[in-house]
């Protein structure tokens, strides 16, 4: 019987999540205290978006290819690190620039491949995938609020140690992973541009990229809104805290909601909840209660959403063609859709200001909505959710 290497699996989310909660919230401030003007400090941090355009699907062919997995996680583990590490002693613009590009274009490597080798160490049981990822959500929040903490009390340069701290733990358990044999099915030859050429394939992966276009004034702007409307910076930390808490709710829940929902309808349903939860968030801001709601609601737009749509593409996308798929959904999503969404949100947020910005959020997922009520069928995603029934061996 197959052995799954859940906490080896898990503790490799954890600590990739790890680095987000301690590099998104600060990395920031780090720049900002080197005297960085808020220009450069946005063309820095978005190497991290733009590299997830291209580069998970680069080493997704170099991964298929190779047919060695594992070994391009270790490699991107490593040099993520000594990608970090030259921020100890780069400084000025240009050189700065060149440590992140180098950085986001080894760190942006790995996750796909990591989701592949989950699922093919599930097999047949994908609904448990939810319960390793959420070791992930709990990384983040003990990075953010652990690393939060620390910097009220050490000067803002400690936050390269704890980011090393984090790509060190990454590298780690990149070596701990074990690799598996890729899944097999009838499809599992077919060419990537035959699978792409579904239309079941497009529509997701062009619903996926509205769902990542509507989270992109959140992830900038979420925080200076809820300032304006006079949050203390604590309460809008516990707010944050309360949408990833919702996240792991719903990921140790997933096995059962997959069995007794199908994909298709947790889809609808996340895309659904992100047409409220925006138009909450654009015109409901005064009121906690409503910002505690559409909160929770991340659990859906995001929990619920993420584990159901890495499902079908690893059903869709079988065999050696997996890690290509899951970085089509990287670059697509994250890259291309939270970059269009960041980009979008900050001309709107200047020119409309707060509320119509949430409302064009809610207007891509009711796009992303239509799409997959559209074009995606519950014939295309029953195959996807494995019954959860077997118990494995964890070692």
């Amino acid at each position: 019987m197959h052995a799954l290497p859940y906490w080896r699996l898990s503790g490799y989310y954890f600590f990739y999540f790890a680095f987000i909660g301690a590099f998104s919230p600060y990395f920031g401030l780090y720049l900002q205290s080197l005297s960085f003007s808020a220009w450069d400090i946005g063309l820095l941090m978005s190497q991290m978006q733009l590299m997830r355009l291209f580069a998970p699907y680069l080493w997704g062919v170099l991964a298929d290819r190779l047919a060695q997995r594992v070994a391009v996680v270790r490699l991107a583990g490593l040099l993520s690190l000594l990608g970090f590490s030259t921020f100890f002693v780069v400084s000025g613009f240009v050189p700065m620039l060149m440590a992140m590009a180098l950085l986001a274009f080894f760190w942006s490597a790995a996750l796909p491949l990591v989701e592949t080798l989950t699922f093919d160490h599930l097999r047949a049981e994908p609904a448990r995938y939810s319960r390793i990822r959420l070791w992930g959500s709990i990384g983040f929040i003990a990075a953010v609020m652990g690393t939060g903490a620390l910097l009220d009390r050490v000067p803002l340069p400690g936050l390269l140690w704890v980011i090393v701290g984090t790509l060190g733990g990454i590298l780690v358990y990149a070596w701990a992973v074990p690799e598996a044999l890729p899944s097999e099915s009838a499809e599992a030859h077919l060419p990537v541009a035959t699978i792409i050429r579904q239309a079941r394939v497009r529509a997701l992966f062009a619903a996926c990229f509205a769902m990542s276009a509507a989270h992109g004034a959140l992830y900038v702007f979420y925080s200076i809104h809820l300032s304006d409307h006079h949050y203390s910076k604590f309460l809008v930390g516990c707010l944050w805290s309360l949408g990833v808490v919702a996240e792991i709710v719903v990921f140790f829940f997933m096995a059962g909601l997959l069995r007794r929902f199908g994909l298709r309808t947790l889809l609808l349903v996340s895309f659904s909840a992100a047409v409220l939860r925006f138009l909450l968030i654009a015109w409901g801001a005064d009121w906690l209660s409503v910002m505690i709601f559409a909160q929770l609601l991340h659990g859906l737009t995001f929990g619920a959403y993420h584990a159901a749509a890495i499902a079908a593409v690893n059903r869709w996308f079988p065999g050696h063609c997996q890690a290509r798929g899951q970085a089509l959904y990287s670059s697509l999503s994250f890259g291309a859709g939270g970059l269009v969404g960041g980009l979008l949100s900050g001309w709107t947020w200047d020119a409309w200001g707060a509320a119509p910005t949430y409302a064009i959020s809610s207007a891509f997922a009711l796009v992303g909505l239509v799409v997959v009520a559209t074009w995606v069928k519950k014939a295309d995603l029953d195959a996807c959710a494995g019954a959860d029934s077997v118990d494995r061996g964890v070692t």
